[in-house]
């Protein structure tokens, strides 16, 4: 039995299965000859390719002979070995020299061309093991002073990533401490019986759940924002119907508190190039902590109007202002005021989304005379 045949007989199995004579590959189309009539289209390109490279070969091997030729006759001429005139002999030596300038010129730039290569290549061994704050020296023809300049930017960019993760990782391990430490305490003595379970003992839970639930939801916004890859869905969005649809939203809450919310919209302010659910964000977060900060008998004022080509959304209001030593730090994670009850990230993600808009955000406050905060953003353009 041949190893084309099978212990049971019947052929072998090519063509048991159809596929015709030995060799055709299974996705061969039926009816079609095997092997094919003429030259096969990849030996053609194969034969292509080797007559290239075979090509290039002989044009290397020609070139080669004749560069070594043409030294040894400038060799021979210069020693006299060939006779020459005294002109051609000088013209010969001449030639040597430039010649040899030439290859040490050329040996020189390309082992500074190495050495700038083997620095790059070192720099990107470096940000592999964690080094992201490596440089490398600009130097060079104008390409690789360019691809230097590019280099360092990414691996600037790479370290201020790198920090920013790891601030932004022990910030917020610091801030998960307090509420789970709350429910833990709670639910401890709950379970011993120290605590009946009642609403007065429960309340602490529910409000170290609910900064739990506001740090879990603000973290892909803010891990986002850190590497510049937040995504937005822009469109025409008209600020009054976004101001005052805000500012219903609150009415209850602003009832509630004795507080008078207000909405001054210029009658020539543009629409504005937004993502509407991301800036309804900011303006909400602006306006409860408006509310919530400013007592009784105050009044929330919400104003837009174009200015220098923007459009300048303000939210102010006349509350107890914010204290001098911590008004620098507003916008930076995990900071609040004493007594705060949120996680102190507010104020930081509505400066992210407005950066990401190409827009700008700023506070002025006064202990004891109320806050504003205006914000930037580019109208719609057709």
């Amino acid at each position: 039995m041949t190893s084309s045949e099978s212990p049971s007989g019947g052929g072998p199995p090519w063509r048991r299965q159809g596929w015709g004579p030995p060799g055709r590959p299974p996705w061969w189309p039926e009816g079609e000859a095997w092997p094919p009539a003429g030259r096969a289209p990849w030996r053609r390109i194969g034969r292509r390719f080797i007559w290239r490279i075979a090509s290039f070969v002989a044009l290397a091997f020609l070139f080669l002979a004749a560069v070594l030729t043409g030294a040894g006759v400038l060799v021979a001429t210069a020693a006299g070995v060939i006779a020459a005139p005294i002109p051609v002999r000088v013209l010969s030596i001449v030639a040597l020299v430039a010649v040899g300038l030439i290859v040490v010129r050329g040996g020189r730039r390309v082992g500074r061309f190495a050495g700038d290569i083997g620095a790059f290549i070192d720099a990107a061994g470096r940000i592999e093991t964690g080094d992201y704050g490596v440089q490398v020296a600009e130097r060079g023809p104008r390409e690789v002073r360019t691809l230097a300049r590019a280099f360092n930017a990414m691996s600037a960019r790479l370290a201020a990533t790198d920090r920013n993760r790891r601030a932004f990782v022990a910030d917020l391990t610091h801030e998960l401490r307090t509420p789970l430490a709350v429910i833990r305490g709670q639910a401890e003595a709950i379970a011993d019986g120290i605590y009946p379970a009642d609403q007065a003992h429960l309340a602490p839970i529910f409000d170290a759940a609910q900064s739990l639930e506001t740090l879990v939801d603000a973290m892909p916004t803010l891990t986002l924002a850190d590497v510049g890859a937040m995504r937005l869905k822009r469109e025409m969005v008209e600020v009054g119907v976004l101001v005052n649809s805000t500012l219903a939203a609150f009415q209850a809450m602003a009832d509630a508190a004795g507080v008078v919310l207000r909405a001054q919209i210029e009658p020539n302010t543009p629409a504005i190039d937004a993502d509407p659910a991301r800036i309804r964000g900011v303006l909400m977060n602006l306006v409860s902590n408006a509310v919530r900060y400013t007592p009784s008998g105050g009044t929330v004022t919400v104003s837009a109007q174009p200015v220098d080509g923007r459009v300048a959304i303000s939210v102010r209001d006349t509350g107890q202002g914010i204290p001098e030593d911590l008004r620098s730090r507003v916008f930076d994670r995990f900071v609040k005021g004493s007594g705060s009850p949120g996680a102190g990230l507010g104020l930081a993600i509505s400066k992210d989304v407005v950066a990401a808009h190409g827009g700008s955000i700023d506070i002025s406050s006064e202990p004891g005379k109320g806050t504003e905060v205006r914000f930037t953003l580019p109208p719609w353009r057709q």
